[in-house]
């Protein structure tokens, strides 16, 4: 590996910001201080006042592989992820053939070991077939597992109370849930049938797709959670009426957590007229009332993480008519820019907002030496650059195999000047730095 020096940055860390230089050696931060002189170090970088941060740890990304490659990959999706200043990704189980068995998970990780710039780590899946093999599972090995306690493909949908309750006993590690409530969005969408035929707009999703599903869903993980004494994340949250179920502070205080997602955070339902299935998702993007609900929420540190849930499909597929059109979108290269559009519109603090997706996330999953700028630990750095004049997202090329984008109308005033993976350069001076390769990430073995 490289040696890198990084000069007259402005660091962002652990609720502070200062300016220092940052020397890299043997992947992980040799040393920070104000000045470095006689360094020796293969690479130089003047960051010239720019933010220096931990990269972007995203803790739900689809990328597809095993599968759906023609959607995206191991390769092609961390290298949008890094130039998106992603460092380090956690993958979904429901993949083709989904993540439910020991075998299953090698498979993947040997995949991204193969082909992954970024860091990588895995969700384990739940089916209503294989708890035992959850509740034996090795936290070290694992990112947390997944529960779909609403609606899902294939077999991962899991909707018995029965098993509910033996998962939420059971599980060894962090519980990750998606709640919508499958009956009351069949219901919804019953009604628009009736009123649309086979024509229903794309602005019905989140009408179909309400508040009440998502919150009757989550209300129960949360009592579960509760009762069984589960270590419970409640990802990618949508609606002022569940923030209720979650208590601000810090995190270090709290036996369950909630993510909210970049798109979230950034749309809401008046895009559906310019944007249509393009910002389909599960679950959907809600009014604008809500989206201000999940910033305040942030910003009360109600919502403990953010994440982008990552999830490409092909144009051809998202211009298919709404019923038939799949949901999710790709994020994982604009998102962190975006978020940082928030920080200079005063939103988030720049502090809070690198809280949110590195400090937290590595937190939250017990994630080793990773998500801050320490001494010793793993040097997985972003160099943001904020922009005098936006720049229309149009200009660059989109990088996730699906080579689209819900940002391709917008102007974003920043972007990623580089990013650092586990001490290799992994996008620079806007160039791939296709040598770079990921590490596994390593996770702490008590996180119940």
């Amino acid at each position: 590996m490289s040696n890198i020096l990084v000069r007259n940055a402005r660091l962002v860390n652990e609720g502070k910001v200062f300016d220092a230089d940052v020397l890299v050696a043997h992947g992980r931060i040799e040393k920070i201080a104000s000045s470095i002189e006689g360094a020796s170090a293969n690479i130089e970088i003047d960051a010239q006042g720019r933010w220096l941060v931990p990269g972007m740890i995203d803790d739900q990304v689809h990328f597809r592989e095993p599968g759906a490659t023609h959607k995206g990959s191991m390769a092609s999706e961390s290298r949008a992820a890094v130039a998106g200043g992603i460092t380090s990704f956690m993958d979904m189980p429901n993949t083709h053939p989904a993540t439910l068995t020991l075998a299953a998970l090698d498979d993947k990780k040997a995949r991204a070991a193969a082909s992954s710039v970024a860091n990588y780590g895995f969700h384990f899946g739940v089916s209503k077939d294989n708890l035992e093999t959850v509740a034996r599972l090795d936290p070290r090995q694992i990112a947390g597992v997944k529960v779909f306690m609403g609606a899902s493909t294939g077999d991962m949908l899991v909707d018995d109370p029965r098993v509910l309750e033996r998962l939420f006993a059971c599980v060894p590690t962090v519980l990750l849930a998606h709640c919508e409530h499958t009956p009351s969005i069949l219901a919804n969408e019953a009604r628009c049938r009736e009123e649309f035929g086979d024509f229903i707009p794309a602005a019905m999703h989140p009408l179909i797709r309400d508040a009440q599903a998502c919150w009757r869903s989550s209300s129960l993980a949360v009592e579960l959670a509760n009762r069984f004494g589960t270590r419970l994340h409640v990802l990618h949250l949508t609606t002022a009426m569940e923030l209720a179920l979650f208590a601000p502070g810090p995190l270090a205080s709290k036996l369950i957590t909630a993510e909210v997602c970049a798109h979230h955070l950034l749309f809401d339902d008046r895009d559906y007229a310019s944007l249509g299935n393009l910002i389909k998702c599960n679950p959907a993007i809600k009014a604008r009332a809500d989206r201000d609900a999940l910033r305040q929420a942030l910003r009360e540190d109600r919502i403990d993480v953010i994440g982008t849930d990552h999830a490409p499909h092909t144009l051809a597929e998202k211009n298919r008519p709404y019923a038939s059109a799949p949901s999710g979108l790709p994020l994982v290269q604009h998102a962190l820019p975006a978020l940082f559009d928030l920080v200079a519109e005063g939103v988030l603090p720049v502090t809070q907002l690198v809280r949110k997706t590195s400090h937290a996330v590595a937190d939250l999953f017990a994630i080793q030496e990773r998500g801050y700028l320490r001494e010793g630990y793993w040097a997985d750095l972003a160099l943001v650059e904020h922009l005098e004049v936006p720049r229309p997202v149009s200009l660059d090329p989109v990088l996730a195999h699906c080579q689209w984008t819900p940002f391709q109308h917008h102007r974003l005033g920043h972007r990623i000047a580089t990013t650092i993976v586990s001490g290799q350069l992994a996008w620079h001076e806007h160039e791939l730095h296709t040598h770079c390769q990921g590490l596994p990430l390593g996770f702490h073995a008590q996180r119940r």
